[in-house]
Parts: structure tokens; sequence; C-alpha cells
């Protein structure tokens, strides 16, 4: 069956008795027992419940793996993190969602593992960081919000040699345009928050795998640390996955009307997009995705023009995240990687002119106006963001 055909269906085996086509909601925190010594396939909706079961059974199909669901991307991430022990290193890339870095330095650091910052899309880079004592490499590819390209083969390849893990936050592209288990990926992560669940209604995160040992643990962490993903949350993710595919197709689309447009805008210094054949990345994505994605960003030559932009569009809102059905616009420094320090800013800056859009479902005149109403705007003195 074909994965856009497999979204159309139900999520798993609920034990629903009655067919229902839409998977219920088992909003309940325990579950009656028939004998206290031998439970039964679900005691406690911190360790499982049916409905986050079968959303799980969903994401799992359509990305070839078994997948946990967590309360948020970053709770995902966090619990992937936890596999690695004190003394051991964790090689990241570069360019990573700024939750990722705080995550990184201010509570992975201090327990005595060693992080590595390494532009992973230079694989004689990737090859002097990762050693034997590396448990885990962790990359974006293509990357927030710089849209850089990382090989995933490649960087698979020198993790095994190494015996570390990959894993592979896989947001950007969804199962959809990017398998990375397929590619040699140990583990794949999501915030479900952003297309998967695409309605900008619920906060979720997801890791996939195919390792069963992995698997384990990573449930294990869930349960023991309770950031499992509740049971309406896991209605919401599995209802927004089933339109996912009609999402993905208009808001790439969209995003290449408006990329093919502003390339040649004399307001924009650049457009970052992986529709562009000119991006240095775009003959390497292609090999291991099947689409640009629906993420692109605009160099305007000042922090003032950007935040220009920003403020004055209407159709696109400002917002941190991306992947819903609405496009947003944002300044990454200042909202989604403010929370990368000003010492690591001056070895990989981000730039101050750099305007992040995530584009939707609208027609695209409407936001390819919206656009021109905020690039003709005035620039104006904006002295609070970092950096």
């Amino acid at each position: 069956m074909k994965l856009r055909t497999r979204l159309t269906q139900p999520c798993g085996d609920s034990g629903d008795p009655w067919g229902a086509a839409s998977t219920p909601i088992y909003q309940t925190a325990t579950f009656f027992q028939e004998d206290p010594e031998q439970f039964g396939r679900f005691d406690y909706s911190r360790s499982d419940n049916p409905t986050r079961h079968g959303a799980e059974a969903l994401l799992g199909e359509i990305e070839n793996g078994d997948s946990l669901l967590f309360a948020s991307g970053i709770a995902a991430i966090s619990t992937c993190l936890r596999l690695v022990r004190p003394g051991q290193n964790i090689v990241a890339g570069a360019d990573l969602y700024g939750g990722t870095f705080r995550l990184l330095g201010e509570l992975v650091a201090p327990l005595g593992i060693q992080v590595r910052r390494v532009p992973l899309q230079d694989l004689n880079a990737a090859s002097e960081a990762i050693d034997g004592n590396t448990r885990l490499v962790l990359l974006e590819t293509p990357s927030n919000p710089l849209l850089q390209v990382i090989d995933l083969g490649g960087v698979a390849r020198l993790a095994r040699e190494s015996g570390a893990l990959l894993a592979v936050d896989n947001t950007m592209m969804t199962p959809l345009l990017q398998r990375p288990l397929d590619l040699g990926a140990d583990l794949v992560i999501h915030s479900a928050t952003k297309f998967l669940a695409g309605h900008s209604d619920v906060t979720a995160g997801a890791v996939v795998t195919r390792n069963a040992e992995l698997r384990d643990r990573l449930a294990f962490l869930r349960n023991a640390e309770g950031n499992a993903l509740a049971p309406f949350e896991a209605w919401l993710l599995a209802r927004g996955m089933r339109t996912l595919s009609l999402r993905l197709e208009r808001q790439q689309q969209n995003a290449e009307t408006l990329a093919l447009a502003l390339s040649d805008h004399p307001g924009v210094e650049q457009v970052l997009s992986l529709a562009l054949p000119d991006h240095p990345g775009r003959e390497l994505h292609d090999r291991q995705a099947e689409g640009p994605g629906s993420v692109l960003c605009l160099r305007l030559g000042s922090r003032e023009r950007a935040r220009a932009l920003v403020a004055e569009t209407r159709l696109l809102r400002t917002a941190v995240s991306f992947g819903g059905l609405g496009s947003t616009i944002s300044l990454p420094g200042c909202m989604s990687h403010a929370s990368i320090p000003e010492e690591q800013r001056r070895v990989d800056p981000l730039p101050d002119d750099l305007v992040r859009i995530s584009v939707g479902i609208e027609d695209p005149q409407d936001l390819l106006d919206d656009l021109e109403r905020g690039l003709r705007a005035e620039a104006v003195t904006y002295a609070a963001c970092p950096g």
C-alpha cells in the first residue's frame, strides 16, 4: 500500500469493538484489570494507551520502523540523549534548532558528556569528529533554518564504523519526503507539532527506530520519566497525519512559487530554498529525498529590513513554529534560535538578516501580495535581537 493511501486508513488495532472510522480517544488514566498479578494489554496511560498506540502504529508504518510518541519534539530529543553516558561524546550538526542547542549546552554537557558541534555537510570534518568514544551523532537535513544538506548515507557509514548511533531530526521532510532509516540512520526524530499534526493545535514529538533494543530502552525511559504523549493529543496527531499528503503537496507547490518569484525580487538579497536549482545542496538532497519541503528563508541585507518585513506582513503571521497549514514568518535569530549562546554565535553566526517562511496552503498570489507589501516597508531600527 502506498504511503498516501495508508495515511487515510484507521490507525492500528485499538481493540475498539464498534469498528470506529476514527481512532477512538481513550481518555483515561488507568485501565481495570481482571487479575492483580497478570495485567492486560493496557494498565496505565503513562506506560501505554490505545489511542497513542494507534497513532504510533500509523507513524511507524510510514516511517518504516517502530515509533514512540512524546509530549513534545524536545522531549523526544531529550530521551534520545539519555542513551549517552558520562564520558562519551555527542557529535551534533552545526545548524540545529535552538532548543536542541539549549538542551545540549545547558543540560547534557554538565553531565560529563562532551558535545562537538561540527558542519556535518563536510564529511571530512565529520570523520575527524566522530571517534570510538562517540555514542550519538545528531543532525538535521535539511537543517533549520539554513537549509543545509547533509549526506545521510555518508554520515551513517562514519557512525557505523565508529560504533555510534545516528539520530536524524526529520521534522522538515516528514516520512513522505525522506526516510532516514532506509539510508542508515538508527533513530528518526520528529517534532510532530509541525507537519505531521499540521494544524497548530497540538504539541507532540516522536522517535522511530528499527532496533528493538533501542525501542525498548526508549520506552523504558519514557515510562520512567513520564513524558509520553497524552491520549487527546495522540488523537489530534493521528487526525492530522491523515491529511499530511494533501497538505504537503500544496505547501510545496506554494513554496516553489514563492521561491521562484522572490529570487528575482530587487528587495531580496538571497532566497534559500531547495526548490531552486542553484541551491548548493540540491543535487544531494534530490538523491536522498523526494521533494524540497515547504520552508524557505530570505536574506534581506540588514537586520532592520528583515524586521520590517516580518512586522508588516498580515497574512503571514509571526510565529516560532513551522509546518502548519497556515503560512508563518519569523526571525530565527530572535525567536526559534534565540537560545543559542553568544559564544556559539561567534563560532557559527546565524545571519541577522535571515527571515524564515513556513509556507501554507493559501492561494499563492495572496502570499506574494502580502510579502510584496512587507518588502516595500521602510526599514526600522531594531536592537532587541541577539547576535
